[in-house]
């Protein structure tokens, strides 16, 4: 049978990196002032993805009959090597970032990622504080992994689990994986100081808006923070529709019929999870015992306004947005030898020029190509 080969986007040229502002010019951390964007949106926050495979089918990020037996992922050659991505890494971090995520496909795939971790959790901002290094993870392998992530310098970790019902959550994943596998990883993670471990729950209706409560239950009173994802419109492969959609709202009145929640202050500027906490006996105070509820609404509550995220694909290119199209390729560069100068001034030129914001157009720019999210992580 011949090789199919599906392109992760649309148009796999790359934009044109722009000219890099002068060394002076450059408002990076180290200078104490915010490298922002074209609506004074900072940089802080970068996304890198470390593999564009997976061990899950799940439909709404790669689907069988699209990442099946034929796809071309993209050759070893093709990705930055840690030592690529860590150079970049300490770029931003002069830029500005503060948080770094790691993410995929599924970044426990990544062969040796303690090796990548334990160089990114040595990186220190102008001012010598270490990151927050966190990543994201379906679970699958977290179990063997934990102890090893914490001890390479790994600060905290996000869990997907879109499911408790195992037969529901074997549909979702179309690759046979267990919810007590995954469980099992969550109480590694937590053992091992992975704190606090997060819960990420794509809600699609009709698939399992019924596993809310449930989910619900299981981690209220756990010290683990589960979140509700709205589902989205990412990539051009998970055949995304609008009534599929179950807004945040909607998921809130479902929980305040069996729990009370108060409304929490986001934890950070940018924050995109909307928080609510576990109420008091007397209904009207939280009680830090019992935890906390996030709700993230891409599609029904914009936060575009706020975003000061750029993520890194697997291969080198750098995106403004997770709805972009094209990229700026930061590879080719790199492997020429051009100096950090050079490339933090490219850097620092693309986000003065970003205008993203995909969320609040998005009934305008519905039917626009888009990269799989995949590529470049959730």
């Amino acid at each position: 049978m011949p090789e199919r080969i599906i392109p992760i986007f649309p148009d796999s040229s790359s934009r044109t990196l722009p000219a890099p502002l002068a060394p002076g010019r450059i408002p990076c951390g180290a200078l104490g002032l915010p490298l922002t964007d074209t609506r004074q949106r900072p940089l802080t926050d970068l996304r890198i993805s470390v593999t564009d495979r997976c061990n899950f089918r799940c439909r709404y990020c790669m689907p069988r009959e699209v990442f099946d037996g034929r796809y071309r992922y993209l050759p070893h050659a093709d990705l930055l090597s840690f030592e690529e991505i860590t150079r970049l890494a300490r770029l931003f971090t002069q830029l500005g970032v503060r948080k770094i995520r790691l993410t995929g496909g599924e970044p426990l795939l990544r062969k040796d990622i303690e090796t990548l971790i334990a160089q990114l959790a040595a990186l220190r901002t102008p001012a010598g504080v270490p990151l927050d290094l966190t990543l994201t993870t379906n679970g699958a392998l977290l179990a063997h992994k934990a102890q090893a992530l914490r001890e390479a310098g790994l600060r905290r970790i996000t869990v997907s689990l879109d499911a408790l019902e195992d037969a529901v959550f074997r549909r979702i994943n179309d690759a046979d994986f267990s919810v007590a596998g995954v469980l099992k990883g969550i109480d590694a993670a937590q053992a091992a100081g992975l704190s606090p471990v997060k819960i990420n729950m794509v809600v699609q209706r009709g698939v399992n808006d019924h596993q809310i409560l449930p989910l619900a239950r299981r981690f209220r009173g756990s010290g683990r923070i589960l979140r509700f994802i709205e589902y989205m419109d990412v990539g051009a492969t998970n055949g995304w529709r609008m009534d599929q959609v179950v807004p945040s709202r909607e998921v809130l009145a479902c929980l305040q019929e069996e729990f009370a929640l108060v409304p929490l202050a986001r934890a950070m500027p940018g924050e995109t999870a909307e928080r609510w906490g576990y109420a008091r006996a007397d209904g009207h105070r939280h009680d830090p015992a019992l935890g906390e509820v996030g709700f993230i609404s891409s599609v029904t509550q914009a936060f575009c306004g706020a975003c000061n995220r750029v993520r890194l694909s697997t291969d080198g290119r750098l995106y403004l947005c997770l709805f972009a199209d094209t990229g700026y390729d930061l590879r080719a560069p790199l492997r020429a030898g051009a100096d950090d100068e050079t490339l933090a001034g490219a850097i620092a030129a693309i986000w003065q020029g970003r205008a993203d914001r995909y969320s609040e157009l998005r009934a305008s720019l519905s039917a626009a190509p888009r990269i799989e999210m995949s590529y470049i992580g959730g």
